[in-house]
């Protein structure tokens, strides 16, 4: 593996991103309106609830951490659509560019896609709502990590569907997440769920990231054991997820069909 080749591919997409402001104006604009729209609902139901007694901190936090995830996800899935739509995939594979390469540079640059959209909209929470994702304490940092490894875990499973069956594979790329929010109690805790639902959603590590937020930021306690179980989970799926990565790509070469995945 050769960093300068990882950079590489790195400094092609982040050049995209710094000269065009179209890409870096969709990027902030979503998480923001999100952000805004989820910030006065929260601020309604502390007005008309009496559930939690921090309800706007509680919902608006939920939801910044999961545009987090959905950002690291897309802007993952993004990426390598960009090389499809382009019409520049096959050159990858020409170029002296290793499959691990490709996966390394896509998941750094993934992250500064996250982190432009996601900023500007963690520092209008705090003046405008006065919510601060700070008030998780030094947790934050292992939540923040468990959600973006999940976010590129469900990345390479896309991708791995798109190499495996073309461009028509796209949608999925866009209702991945949605499809595992109802399972991941991103806004409730995992009781709400019927307990048939509840045994499936404890396999996610949704639902431990987004109960021990709760959990934290109701009784200011950290359970730690949730914290870790959540990355073991995202571990076991990473692995998981580079296997069916590998999978679908030595399929798609062996059947000739990776250089039509752009067309």
């Amino acid at each position: 593996m050769q960093f300068h080749r990882i950079y590489g591919l790195f400094l092609r997409h982040f050049y995209l991103i710094r000269s065009s402001f179209p890409r870096i104006l969709d990027l902030v604009y979503w998480p923001t309106i999100q952000i805004i729209l989820w910030g006065f609902i929260s601020k309604f139901f502390t007005m008309h609830s009496e559930f939690y007694n921090n309800t706007a901190g509680i919902i608006l936090s939920a939801a910044i951490l999961y545009d987090f995830l959905f950002r690291s996800s897309i802007s993952f899935n993004m990426l390598f659509l960009e090389e499809i739509w382009s019409r520049n995939f096959t050159n990858l594979f020409i170029a002296p560019l290793k499959v691990n390469e490709i996966v390394i540079a896509l998941t750094a640059t993934a992250l500064i896609r996250t982190l432009i959209g996601i900023v500007p909209a963690v520092l209008l929470a705090s003046p405008f709502f006065g919510v601060s994702l700070l008030d998780l304490g030094p947790a934050l940092i292992l939540l923040l990590l468990s959600l973006y490894a999940f976010g590129i875990t469900l990345g390479l499973f896309v991708v791995s569907g798109l190499l495996r069956y073309g461009p028509a594979f796209e949608n999925v790329a866009w209702s991945s997440l949605f499809l595992l929010a109802p399972l991941g109690c991103i806004y409730y805790p995992l009781s709400i769920l019927p307990d048939w639902l509840q045994v499936i959603a404890k396999g996610l590590p949704l639902v431990y990231i987004f109960e021990e937020v709760r959990s934290i930021l109701l009784n200011n306690v950290v359970n730690y054991s949730n914290i870790m179980l959540a990355l073991v989970l995202n571990f076991i799926y990473f692995l998981l997820s580079i296997f069916v990565f590998y999978k679908a790509f030595d399929e798609a070469r062996n059947r000739g069909t990776l250089i039509n995945v752009g067309e």
